[in-house]
């Protein structure tokens, strides 16, 4: 049997935008220089602003971005240890651009070189990352290329991993947000995106000094991470995250006239996100749900569940809306460990399915015993 819960929550209507220059609900608050822009809900992906989003354009090392869900996604799935030594190889070791100067055939540990990727965009880094993952660039171009497809990136095309010219590499705005979106997922990502300086030592001890590419991490309050790039066919780009309260956002500039501008328009847009917009908790995975689901032969009847993830309202402000939870409980047979999954949530926005979670227990459930039955059959007895 499903059940429901109502509330009534004040959200707002979210301000979806085309392709123009202006978006329509930004036009009277801030004006975006950039070639190409976006400004996201990191959790929805809804749309706050965009200009140009679907143009493709280099990004230079923006690149980087996907190549950084690739190593997060290796360390997840065991492939890839941040304690490992990597030997560098030649090849990485002569990398042009932004550098760490790294020394051919020295071993480097696997932290420091996502770290010089995410501070420093150190090309060197990405290579040799790059050739451990998939034994060369080449085959690491593939699997970013793979990823896209299976994102759904239509206007994302990789010949490297560094983000250097090539004239058959380009990406857009659009797609930048999203694959950002998934690398800030990885919890270890903001080890490294929120440092402002830091250092990685050679042999011998040589050591080079690196400070964030992104200067908004040191002064925009909330941003926590980004990936910055520029060649002279880009311009300068930007991707970045910032956090305030529960709302989170992405902004995408690519091709700023310097760097400056793209500062500048990022911290615009955000702006203007945090103060027209908010995220509200409607699910907290921290706290039981006042619904009950039966388990067949269990030692309980009934047995509290919780929501195995949190679930936030993005919307405007000052709006209301009608948010309704629906349980549809598993056919679930004793016996049961805590944390197993015995039903899901589907959160409604105003009648429209919004998201949909796991439920699970929140105790271990055993299985009936005789004497339980016993007991059963006991408690209908009357005595006179």
């Amino acid at each position: 049997m499903k059940k429901l819960l109502i509330l009534i929550l004040t959200v707002f209507t979210v301000c979806l935008t085309t392709s123009s220059a202006l978006s329509v609900c930004a036009k009277e608050n801030f004006t975006i220089n950039s070639k190409s822009s976006i400004l996201i809900d990191a959790d929805t992906h809804s749309v706050i602003f965009a200009k140009n989003e679907n143009q493709r354009l280099p990004i230079a090392s923006m690149t980087k971005i996907m190549l950084l869900n690739l190593c997060f996604e290796n360390v997840d799935n065991g492939n890839l240890s941040l304690n490992e030594e990597i030997t560098i190889s030649k090849n990485a070791s002569g990398m042009g651009g932004s550098q760490v100067f790294l020394e051919a055939n020295k071993k480097y540990l696997a932290k420091d070189l996502i770290k010089s990727i995410i501070i420093a965009s150190a090309n060197d880094a990405s290579v040799a990352m790059s050739e451990r993952l998939y034994q060369s660039e080449a085959n690491c171009v593939d699997e970013m290329n793979a990823k896209c497809r299976l994102w759904g990136l239509k206007d994302t095309l990789f010949s490297n991993c560094t983000g250097l010219p090539k004239p058959t590499q380009y990406s857009s705005a659009n797609d930048v947000a999203i694959m950002l979106s998934k690398l800030i997922k990885h919890k270890e990502y903001f080890e490294y995106s929120k440092i402002w300086t830091d250092e990685i030592a050679h042999s011998e001890g040589r050591v080079t000094s690196l400070t964030n590419t992104n200067k908004l991490v040191k002064f925009y309050d909330g941003c926590d991470g980004g990936k910055t790039g520029y060649t002279s066919e880009s311009g300068f780009c930007l991707g970045a995250t910032a956090k305030r309260g529960n709302l989170r956002l992405i902004s995408v500039v690519i091709n700023a006239s310097d760097s400056k501008s793209r500062f500048a328009d990022v911290s615009n847009m955000f702006n203007y996100g945090f103060e027209n917009y908010t995220s509200k908790l409607v699910v907290d995975s921290k706290k039981p749900l006042n619904l009950d689901v039966k388990i067949e032969n269990g030692k309980y009847k009934t047995v509290e569940i919780m929501p195995k993830d949190d679930v936030y309202i993005f919307s405007k402000r000052d709006e209301k809306a009608k948010i309704t939870i629906d349980f549809t409980p598993y056919k679930v047979k004793a016996p049961l460990k805590k944390g197993d999954e015995v039903g899901e949530l589907k959160i409604f926005k105003d009648g429209v399915e919004y998201k949909t979670v796991k439920a699970y227990i929140n105790c271990d459930v055993d299985r009936k015993t005789y004497f339980d039955y016993i007991k059963d059959v006991a408690s209908f007895w009357t005595i006179f």
